[in-house]
């Protein structure tokens, strides 16, 4: 599947501000970015970087006034996402190294909270795999996936005990279970064709039978092709962009995603 997508933004800024964003799509995983272009207006200088998950990072100093940001790339990636019914849980002894902080509570999944529940949820499934599908499938029958009603991240445990969120809420969710019974878990940030309603999308990645596999409480199945943006422990790694000091206002954000043709090479 290629996709075409694209993430526009418009800000209004009182004075000189600095501003850290993630908009470039995650090389490899299995998409290959095959066009991209990046605009800003005014044209300022811009620091490009990687941060510790591997995520493309840009840092600029915006002056007063406007600032768009417009964003376009076309991907190849997969129509679907691969799933593994059965899939082994893995040991904590057997964790790639790089996997193990995603064992760890972190601001928005609060892990340490959640682990009574978890095995209840859980008590009758296989372990790795088939116990997250437990988890997306206790989710979606559990909280609300109400698209607009949080405009800022809010924790795993506020959300259980609220019972509605947007895509961010619920996937915090799903890390916060998974990390309590010791599968690592990891929020994905991106794109997905045919979301509705359109805008930047995230769900979470659960680490079993040796690899992560893709798991979305917003949607009823894995079908429809996802351009990852970036990979992190909570909201606070993935962050579209990240402002420092007062006086930024973000003031629209348009999202779109185009199917150009529906072949898998």
């Amino acid at each position: 599947m290629k996709l075409k997508v694209s993430c526009n933004l418009c800000f209004q800024i009182e004075d000189a501000a600095a501003l850290i964003f993630m908009l470039r799509p995650y090389r490899g995983i299995q998409q290959w970015i095959m066009r991209e272009t990046y605009l800003i207006k005014p044209n300022v200088a811009v620091i490009e970087g990687t941060d510790s998950y591997g995520n493309s990072c840009q840092r600029l100093v915006a002056p007063g006034g406007k600032l768009l940001i417009n964003t376009s790339a076309e991907a190849l990636v997969a129509e679907c996402s691969d799933t593994a019914p059965g899939a082994y849980f893995v040991e904590i002894q057997y964790l790639p190294k790089e996997v193990l902080v995603f064992l760890l509570p972190s601001r928005y999944c609060e892990s340490d909270r959640f682990g009574e529940l978890a095995r209840d949820i859980t008590s009758d499934a296989m372990p790795g795999y088939d116990q997250v599908n437990r988890i997306v499938e206790w989710i979606r029958y559990s909280i609300h996936y109400l698209p607009g009603s949080s405009d800022i991240p809010l924790s795993a445990t506020e959300i259980h005990q609220r019972g509605y969120g947007v895509c961010r809420d619920l996937a915090h969710l799903g890390i916060a279970l998974c990390r309590s019974i010791s599968i690592p878990a990891r929020i994905v940030v991106g794109y997905l064709n045919n979301l509705e309603p359109m805008d930047m999308h995230a769900w979470f990645e659960a680490y079993v039978g040796d690899r992560w596999y893709t798991f979305d409480p917003t949607q009823h199945d894995l079908s429809g092709g996802r351009v990852i943006v970036a990979f992190g422990r909570d909201a606070a790694d993935v962050s579209v962009f990240h402002q420092f000091g007062s006086g930024v206002q973000l003031t629209s954000m348009q999202v779109s995603v185009e199917n150009l043709y529906n072949t898998v090479t």
